[in-house]
């Protein structure tokens, strides 16, 4: 009976929740924990995974595309939990969203290929941190995709840079890639071209 009641709760669980998101979630940051050690705030992060059956798209023949989105939660997950930004942002009431992201795809990521995601910190301003995550198949140390990343901090009343400071009192704020502040006056112009038709 016992056994039987169990079954049908994982069961149900696995039904309404996307169990596996969680439970990759509490191993990637337990590992970190309990295996890695502290990490600066520009020091990249790493997270491995393998494509498997799960990952590929209809054709079953190499990652599909939101799963890339799906990894990227854990890698950064991992980076917050590394570099202790999460820690202090929480502390302070605060909390982090996806913002935006853009991803370059260079060459499919083939079914049961192991590889790396690679997360570093490239720029912040008052509201935002901007990430950088590569996926490395390890085969070949092929970087297969690059993604940016912007992490908007919620609740929140003061702005990134003390954060920061708080974590690393000697960090300096990178200079603005080109790449970077391309991508950012695409939002600017769509932003800008949703508020005049609303």
């Amino acid at each position: 009976m016992v056994c039987a009641c169990t079954i049908a709760i994982i069961a149900i669980l696995y039904i309404l929740f996307d169990v596996n998101y969680f439970l990759r979630i509490a191993f990637t940051i337990l590992w970190g924990r309990l295996f890695q050690k502290k990490t600066k705030i520009f020091e990249k992060t790493t997270i491995y995974g393998i494509c498997t059956s799960q990952d590929v798209d209809i054709f079953l023949k190499h990652m599909n595309n939101a799963r890339y989105l799906r990894e990227l939660d854990f890698a950064r997950f991992h980076y917050y939990d590394r570099s202790g930004i999460y820690g202090e942002v929480n502390r302070r009431g605060g909390g982090a969203v996806q913002g935006a992201s853009s991803t370059r795809y260079r060459r499919s990521l083939p079914i049961f290929t192991p590889y790396k995601v690679t997360t570093q910190l490239i720029y912040w301003d008052d509201k935002n941190f901007y990430l950088e995550h590569e996926f490395i198949s390890l085969s070949d140390n092929f970087i297969r995709a690059v993604v940016l990343s912007k992490q908007t901090v919620t609740n929140l009343k003061v702005p990134v840079s003390e954060i920061i400071a708080k974590i690393e009192p000697e960090a300096q704020k990178p200079p603005l890639t080109n790449e970077l502040k391309l991508w950012l006056d695409s939002m600017e112009e769509s932003s800008q071209k949703l508020k005049k038709k609303n």
